[in-house]
């Protein structure tokens, strides 16, 4: 529809209403013509449709129902990608605008920008709705991955990617960037700016989300006493975290045996697989709370008959700690022998002579007074017999 006529439903449309009661000022009458002034005057960025008047050396002229016609450079059409199909007179198109007048007096328009303003609507849609997409890099430079988005190109930096080891030297990383080139990988848009024409994607954190959902999904499905099989596949100093099917869960360093363990790495290594117990689910959280000791006999049930208060047992020094001395008791449960001023000095692997002042296997708790301490040291793993 020309302007003209777009004018003219314009004005049949406020007298109509002023015909009703609705419209009974000047300001509405001013408005309304300033409102048909916009629609005349696209500004830069506008997108418009119109039909296709004309194709020329120079490029098209596409009738946009407004005062002037759109003219698409030629260059414009070199843009467009190989498997577009050729426009032809009589086409419906859209276009941005790039220059609402030029010095010619030209309605300067872009076809080309007009179909990537899809992909960047799509872009931001994706990113407000965390949506995780699998798409293949074609490319790389220094900094991280191309990566194809409809007629866009996605830029995922280095550090954004998870598989990606640091502290590479220039070459070693670029080896690394290749092999990613032409595999299929998981992605989640991070940013979107088209006045920039910046949008960039990142791995790590679309890994880290599947893994997330991934969890969600499992905690629903798993119950408190299931026994797994996982593998390690990190270690924290307040514990080890355990893959039981693309679900992490936590194994607390208290849950890693029922000695005391200063460092995981004592008792599994990254990789290892291990049969665990899970013993607490969080759904509010999101967090899988798993056991390796509970597979394993308690030395406080066994201890429960053998030991009993006032009785002397023979121990061995097996951590020194601030609250106190931990005290290992005929091979099985660790007790707390609190020290003061008049306690010796004692030392990892000494055999010692302890008295049991309280114990209470339930709470796992043993709590000890030293009788007397020997000179013979011995290694942290001896048995001790009752």
């Amino acid at each position: 529809m020309s302007w003209s006529g777009r004018l003219g439903i314009a004005l049949a449309r406020f007298f109509y209403k002023d015909a009703e009661g609705m419209t009974d000022n000047l300001d509405d009458f001013t408005t309304l013509l300033d409102n048909v002034e916009e629609m005349a005057n696209p500004r830069r960025g506008d997108l418009l449709h119109g039909h296709i008047l004309a194709i020329d050396t120079e490029g098209l002229i596409v009738d946009l129902g407004l005062k002037r016609d759109g003219i698409v450079p030629c260059t414009d059409l070199d843009k467009l990608a190989a498997d577009d199909a050729a426009p032809n007179v009589g086409d419906e198109v859209a276009v941005m605008v790039i220059e609402p007048l030029d010095r010619d007096g030209n309605l300067i328009v872009s076809i080309s920008q007009a179909r990537e303003s899809t992909d960047w609507i799509r872009a931001n849609r994706l990113m407000d709705q965390q949506t995780i997409l699998e798409l293949k890099p074609n490319g790389y430079n220094r900094g991280g991955l191309i990566v194809p988005f409809g007629r866009l190109r996605a830029f995922v930096p280095a550090s954004h990617l998870s598989e990606l080891p640091k502290g590479l030297d220039e070459a070693s990383r670029s080896i690394h960037l290749e092999r990613m080139v032409g595999r299929k990988m998981p992605f989640k848009v991070i940013e979107v700016d088209p006045r920039r024409r910046r949008l960039v994607l990142s791995e790590r954190k679309a890994v880290r989300q599947w893994r997330q959902d991934r969890k969600t999904e499992m905690i629903g499905k798993l119950e408190e006493g299931e026994i797994r099989s996982g593998r390690v596949t990190s270690l924290r100093e307040f514990g080890a975290f355990v893959d039981i099917g693309g679900a992490d869960g936590l194994v607390h360093i208290s849950e890693l045996s029922w000695n005391r363990v200063d460092d995981p790495s004592e008792i599994v290594k990254i990789g290892q697989e291990i049969e665990i117990q899970v013993i607490r689910l969080d759904r509010e959280a999101n967090r899988i709370g798993l056991s390796l000791k509970r597979l394993q006999p308690s030395p406080w049930e066994a201890a429960v008959g053998k030991i009993e208060a006032e009785q002397e047992h023979d121990g061995i020094v097996s951590h020194i700690a601030a609250s106190g001395v931990y005290i290992l008791v005929g091979g099985g449960p660790e007790g707390l022998l609190q020290v003061d001023d008049e306690t010796p000095v004692l030392s990892l692997g000494q055999k010692v002579r302890v008295r049991v002042s309280d114990f209470d296997p339930e709470r796992e708790r043993l709590d000890l007074e030293l009788v007397a301490d020997a000179l013979e040291t011995t290694r942290e793993d001896e048995e001790v017999t009752f």
